[in-house]
């Protein structure tokens, strides 16, 4: 119960950002208009447009919840809430829970848009690993907020922990023409296995890589977690 009543609240402070609102469900789609104009009926458009399918959600969620996260710790709103019976694992479900709720949404906004405005063939799970690109996403910017003083440092996380899973996921070279050593460091970044699933070569089991990542980096967050910044 008290982790529904945690996503509750952080479901209602959504509810009343327009601009968070807009940058989770408006945006996704809009970037993919802009690919789709970019590539101007190309078949490469395919390709990259399945790609940021899950993409997208991962960049978006790790973004909003770094911040927010490291909002709630500095103006002591974290600090208020572990002193109830409130436990880490609770606070960050919590936030799993929300975010997850908001990036099916998203998902589904994004996945409709590809599919009847664009005429990307999205497989029958994209929304599936839409979302649980979103979870992971926030569970890695729960992570590094941890380790984030200001929503600046917050940001700078990106080009650390994103950027590089971006760039080795498959979008940009085929990993099998990667080096091998880069082949290597992709097969540990989660970010891969969710590039995979959108391909469906082995969905479910890509998709379980993608959750188990996810759920070990909500525990982790929960044993960084400190109630304010130092």
């Amino acid at each position: 119960m008290i982790t529904l009543a945690t996503a509750a609240r952080i479901l209602r402070q959504l509810r009343h950002d327009r601009r968070t609102v807009g940058l989770l469900i408006v945006v996704p789609a809009a970037l993919l208009a802009l690919l789709y104009f970019m590539y101007d009926g190309a078949p490469a458009f395919d390709r990259v447009a399945l790609v940021m399918l899950g993409v997208f959600p991962f960049v978006i969620m790790f973004l909003v919840t770094s911040i927010a996260m490291l909002r709630e710790r500095t103006s002591g709103t974290l600090e208020r809430l572990l002193t109830t019976p409130l436990r880490k694992l609770d606070l960050l479900f919590g936030y799993g829970l929300a975010f997850g709720l908001a990036g099916a949404v998203q998902a589904l906004v994004a996945v409709a848009a590809a599919h009847w405005l664009f005429g990307l063939e999205t497989p029958a799970g994209s929304v599936l690993v839409a979302v649980v690109d979103a979870v992971l996403g926030m569970a890695l910017g729960l992570l590094c907020s941890a380790f984030a003083r200001t929503e600046f440092q917050a940001v700078q996380f990106i080009p650390v922990v994103v950027a590089p899973q971006l760039f080795l996921c498959g979008l940009f070279v085929p990993r099998d023409e990667m080096a091998g050593w880069l082949q290597a460091v992709s097969d540990v970044l989660p970010l891969t296995y969710a590039v995979k699933a959108l391909a469906a070569a082995t969905v479910w089991r890509d998709l379980a890589v993608v959750a188990g990542a996810a759920v070990l980096a909500l525990i982790l967050a929960a044993a960084t977690l400190r109630r304010r910044t130092g």
